[in-house]
């Protein structure tokens, strides 16, 4: 396990950073991610470390931009050390997906396929569980 689980993981409630899906209804840990790739320069250290779950760890890769989908424009993705949750991302509770309420909200949406039908299914589960968001 990543010697900096605990702190990231506690700092991020254990949510996932980027979708927020609760790590408690997961039977193992969440990884910790780095938000800026070691081989794109960034440190290997806690400020540039997120927890992630396997879904968003996977789609995110090396990625730290996208075309934003509705400007057609590069805009960078979330980061959780620089930016507010609330402030990108709105939930539909009726629906069960996440709205992007900005550029940086939209492209972090469409490139790590936080709306993809298993995760919106999930989602909807642990909304009727008051587990989410």
């Amino acid at each position: 396990m990543n010697p900096f689980y605990t702190l990231v993981a506690d700092r991020a409630a254990h949510r996932c950073e980027y979708c927020h899906a609760p790590e408690l209804v997961f039977n193992f840990p969440f990884e910790v991610k780095h938000i800026v790739p070691l081989y794109r320069g960034g440190a290997d250290a806690e400020f540039n470390l997120a927890l992630a779950c396997r879904s968003c760890n996977l789609r995110k890769g090396t990625r730290i931009s996208g075309i934003d989908p509705e400007s057609g424009t590069e805009v960078r993705l979330f980061n959780p050390r620089q930016d507010q949750w609330n402030d990108h991302f709105q939930v539909d509770s009726d629906s069960g997906t996440l709205v992007g309420k900005t550029p940086i909200g939209r492209v972090t949406i469409a490139c790590l396929e936080i709306n993809s039908q298993a995760q919106v299914t999930a989602r909807q589960l642990w909304i009727r569980l008051s587990l989410f968001p």
